[in-house]
């Protein structure tokens, strides 16, 4: 899948729902819709590469800045690396994964630190006791309206969030933090008694040691996750998705490109 994105519009919305309306074939209530709130936002999904370069040269044309994203190559090479542990250091972030993998990041080529919010959907089997009106027993008790026990399996959805922070440094695939699969040891004596207060403490060290990163978390909130991507992608189960466009984004507005 080949995703065109659009972001960083420097011309007034209207006149861009317009032109996005012209190019789509869409009316401008709708291109509108798209757009409201700012960028950066998925505006057109293709299965053929060439389809989704041609829309976005055209978006480009019109002044509409434009990145291509084709997903599977993305999931391909960009796999993260899920920190298990990790060390503030002097000079150094050090960091060792879920698999026991170990590297270190210089703070000085951090450059994007982007706070999400993951969501999971899990579902269990729960075993449900309750009781119901029995005739048989209601007959024997000479009309006595009577109970008895009945047992069955209900299927129960939950949905599971948990705080992620994703570390862009140069040169190398995202460092990924989540706050309930993290070990806070490395902060050795200043570790927090809960996992809110350690994770604050990670970004906020993160912040001081890395100052020319830049930092986002508009998709701390579902709902900003969901308007970035569109209808067409589930938040639960594209949020990589979510953040590799907004750091490009950033990356290319930073670039002043």
């Amino acid at each position: 899948m080949h995703i065109v994105a659009i972001h960083g519009w420097q011309k007034d919305e209207d006149v861009v729902a317009r032109t996005i309306a012209d190019i789509l074939g869409l009316l401008v209530f709708e291109a509108r819709q798209k757009i409201v709130g700012g960028g950066p936002v998925v505006l057109a999904t293709f299965a053929d590469q060439s389809q989704a370069e041609a829309l976005a040269a055209r978006l480009l044309r019109d002044g509409i800045p434009a990145l291509v994203l084709d997903t599977a190559a993305m999931r391909r090479q960009s796999q993260p690396f899920p920190v298990r542990r990790f060390v503030l250091a002097a000079q150094e972030l050090q960091l060792e994964s879920l698999a026991g993998e170990r590297c270190a990041i210089a703070y000085g080529t951090i450059e994007l630190l982007l706070v999400a919010t993951s969501s999971l959907q899990r579902e269990t089997t729960a075993t449900v006791t309750e009781r119901k009106f029995s005739i048989g027993k209601t007959l024997l008790a000479g009309g006595v309206p009577m109970s008895k026990k009945v047992t069955h399996q209900e299927s129960v959805t939950s949905v599971e969030r948990d705080e992620t922070l994703w570390l862009y440094a140069q040169g190398r695939a995202a460092a990924l933090f989540a706050r309930d699969a993290l070990n806070y040891d490395g902060f050795g004596s200043a570790m927090q008694m809960s996992r809110d207060r350690n994770f604050a403490q990670l970004k906020t060290g993160l912040r001081s040691k890395a100052p020319q990163a830049g930092y986002d978390d508009r998709l701390l909130k579902a709902a900003g996750t969901a308007r970035l991507l569109g209808p067409s992608f589930s938040p639960e189960s594209n949020l990589d998705l979510a953040c590799e466009i907004l750091a490009r984004s950033l990356s290319k507005a930073s670039a002043g490109g």
